[in-house]
């Protein structure tokens, strides 16, 4: 009987230690903006294949000084931006970082970008995993 419980409460672990969050990147771009901008908006699909919830809690890039996570709305017909604080995901869902809503604000970047060319950004997570998504300078979304 003592065996029994012990391979049941084994068993109950592995299943729960085997749910897990995993974040995909799509749709990743950088909207061009003319030469010496200090600022540029990143958008992206962040996508949850995983399981269970994840939990979005930043982003970094070696092409820039600086990356965070923001949202633009509208108040009182005044166009504002603020801070995004961590993002939950759950399992099969997405969250559209588009123009006019959520997106990555780019600062202080470390070389002049131009259409076409790639850069790394790293979405992490709270869990310590995250993701890394390419994405492309274009005028235009994909």
């Amino acid at each position: 009987m003592r065996l029994k419980f012990a391979w049941l409460v084994t068993l109950a672990l592995a299943a729960n230690a085997s749910a897990a969050g995993r974040l995909i990147v799509e749709h990743a771009w950088i909207r061009s903006a003319p030469p010496g901008a200090a600022m540029l908006a990143g958008y992206a699909v962040l996508k949850n294949a995983g399981d269970a919830s994840l939990i979005v809690t930043g982003a970094s890039s070696a092409d820039f000084g600086d990356v965070s996570l923001h949202e633009s709305f509208s108040e009182n017909g005044v166009e504002r931006m603020r801070p995004l604080g961590d993002i939950t995901i759950a399992p099969g869902s997405n969250v559209a970082f588009a123009p006019g809503g959520k997106h990555f604000m780019l600062m202080d970047g470390k070389h002049e970008l131009h259409a076409g060319d790639t850069v790394k950004i790293h979405i992490s997570t709270k869990s310590g995993g995250g993701a890394d998504g390419e994405f492309a300078m274009r005028d235009t979304a994909p």
